[in-house]
Parts: C-alpha cells; sequence; structure tokens
C-alpha cells in the first residue's frame, strides 16, 4: 500500500502511549470548592436541587476541611445564608456574620487551607438582588459602598481572597480601594469579571436562598448573546487591579474562556455552576450517562479552553476519581 496519509493512531495505541501524549491534565489542586455554610443550622442538610451538595453548620466545617485536604484540595470559596435578611444586605459586611465566622473557623484549624470570600449581597438581603434597590433599581455606585465594606469584612476574618460576585461597574476599583485603605494591600481579588445572567444559576439560588423577589438580573449580568461585551468587562477588571478573573458559566461559555485568557495573562478561573452541575447529576441518577467519565471530560474541556482553576461542586468526586 501507498502510504500517503498520517498514521495519528500509533499516539493512541494502548492507555500508556495516550497518557504519554496527553496534552491537558487535571489535578485536585486546580479545584475550588464551593461551601454554603448556614447560621442557626445543627449539622448539615443535603440540597434538594443539588444532590451531594450540603448546607453545613460552623462546628462541621473542621470535618469538612479535614476531608478536602485528604483529597489534595487546597481552596474552598464560602458562601452564606444568614438567619436575618434586610434591604441593604447588613449581614453581609457584619463582622460577625455567617460568611466572616466560616472564614475565622476555617483559618482556626485548617490555616493552610486558601479561603475565598464571595463578596456578595444578594444572600442578605431580602429583595435577593446584587445591591441596593431604590424604586425598582439597582443602584451601582451606592452598592460599592456596601460590597467595600463586606470586602474587608472579609479580609478581617481572614480570608486570603475576596471574590466580589455583583457585577456593579467599577467593583474591582472599590474594593482594591477599601482593602488598601485597611492594610490589606497583599489580599487579592478573584474577579467575577465576566458573570452572564444564566438560567445554570436556578439551583444555587436554591441552595443560597437568593432568588430575586422582583424582576431579574439583566440589567447588570451579561447578555448570553455577547462575546464582544465579555472582553470588555474582562479588560476593565484587569486595568483595576484584579489579580485573578473568573468566566462564569463554563460549560455554554468555553469560548468566551479562550477568548479571555488568549488577551490576558492573569490566572483564569472556571466556575462549573450549580444548573451544570445537577443536570450532570440528574442523568447520572437515571441511568443514562456514566458520571465519572462524563465529569472528568466536562473538568478538562475547562481545562483545555484555558482554565487555570475550576470552581466546582464535582471537586470531591472528581479528586477521588483521579486518584484511582
Amino acid at each position: 500500500m501507498n502510504q500517503t496519509f498520517n498514521r495519528h493512531r500509533r499516539l493512541r495505541a494502548n492507555a500508556a502511549m495516550r497518557d504519554l501524549v496527553k496534552e491537558t491534565r487535571l489535578h485536585p489542586s486546580d479545584f475550588i470548592y464551593p461551601l454554603f455554610v448556614v447560621e442557626g443550622l445543627e449539622g448539615k442538610k443535603e440540597v434538594p436541587s443539588m444532590p451531594g451538595v450540603y448546607h453545613v453548620s460552623l462546628d462541621l466545617l473542621k470535618d469538612e476541611m479535614a476531608e478536602l485536604i485528604s483529597l489534595g484540595i487546597k481552596s474552598v470559596i464560602v458562601f452564606g445564608v444568614p438567619e436575618e435578611k434586610d434591604a441593604c444586605g447588613t449581614q453581609a459586611f457584619h463582622d460577625h456574620g455567617i460568611v466572616q465566622k466560616g472564614i475565622a473557623e476555617i483559618k482556626k484549624h485548617y490555616p493552610e487551607m486558601i479561603v475565598i470570600a464571595d463578596t456578595c449581597l444578594c444572600e442578605y438581603t431580602d429583595h435577593g438582588h446584587c445591591g441596593v434597590v431604590k424604586d425598582g433599581e439597582i443602584l451601582n455606585d451606592e452598592s460599592l459602598e456596601l460590597l467595600a465594606q463586606t470586602a474587608v469584612s472579609q479580609a478581617k476574618a481572614g480570608a486570603d481572597i475576596i471574590a466580589p460576585s455583583n457585577m456593579m461597574d467599577g467593583f474591582v476599583t472599590v474594593i482594591r480601594e477599601a482593602l488598601d485603605k485597611e492594610g490589606f494591600t497583599n489580599i487579592p481579588i478573584m474577579s467575577y469579571a465576566v458573570k452572564y445572567s444564566s438560567e445554570f444559576y436556578g439551583p444555587f439560588r436554591d441552595a443560597a436562598d437568593s432568588t430575586p423577589q422582583f424582576g431579574d438580573r439583566k440589567t447588570y449580568q451579561m447578555d448570553p448573546a455577547n462575546r464582544l461585551e465579555a472582553l470588555r468587562e474582562a479588560e476593565s477588571d484587569a486595568a483595576e487591579g484584579a489579580d485573578f478573573l473568573i468566566v462564569k458559566p463554563s460549560m455554554s461559555y468555553l469560548d468566551i474562556m479562550r477568548d479571555v485568557k488568549n488577551r490576558h495573562h492573569l490566572p483564569l478561573v472556571a466556575y462549573n455552576v450549580s444548573g451544570e452541575y445537577s443536570m450532570v447529576k440528574a442523568a447520572a441518577q437515571n441511568g443514562w450517562i456514566k458520571e465519572k467519565e462524563m465529569v472528568l471530560e466536562i473538568l478538562t474541556s475547562m481545562k483545555r479552553a484555558g482554565a487555570d482553576l475550576i470552581m466546582t461542586y464535582h471537586a470531591k468526586d472528581a479528586a477521588k476519581w483521579l486518584a484511582e
């Protein structure tokens, strides 16, 4: 036979060969595990729309950290569900708020764990929006003042990284200035730089009790149809002093992650969000897919698209599978 074609299959001949030439690799240290710490809760309670994900009480955080560290997972992001809410989200920036308590508890027992604080107001406002509301409008600049207070209170509690997720214009600038003024010049900002207004957030809103009580978030979160807008958002946050850039959601936005990675040299974070997680879980529970294979394929696609780190509710399972 006249061999006029390339034999690409030579490098796929067996498992050892395929592993030798693998271009993209996952490691448990790539994962950031989201935690939902609930004020007033005793023990843990599964989130109905997120099988395998739990609301946890403060006293269980030590055990949670021990498990994560045993799996090689070195970072968490903390979300809080308070007992009381008000129009301004006061519990978000209270020194004794649930996230502040959770951060302090984790750092007390496991100072080596990287603790990221989600910096937003939606879990703490009685209207469920990410900022101050007046006459049905979400106010930008007035919200920034409260977000800056929240970031400083989280830094004082021991957070290693501040992660503002509110999508108010200028939030990186204002938070950076507030942190620096209080002496937290070495605390990095992991900006939710590109955050789309997405239906994939549904289960998270169940977990965080943060569903808007009126309207939607389309005036501050991005239109899923827009690509160039994402590049403008990332450019602004990088220029304002962000140390990491997040793209959220991930599975339907791999093209956006690659675009952002190609333009910026900051660490890029993919947020593998709740709806993406729950779809896989539901399909696996019905026997329609092989969960392990699908999850690892999805997470690999995010790294291949440019993500350096992945926030994912699959982190524990994925770490176990990678160790097999």
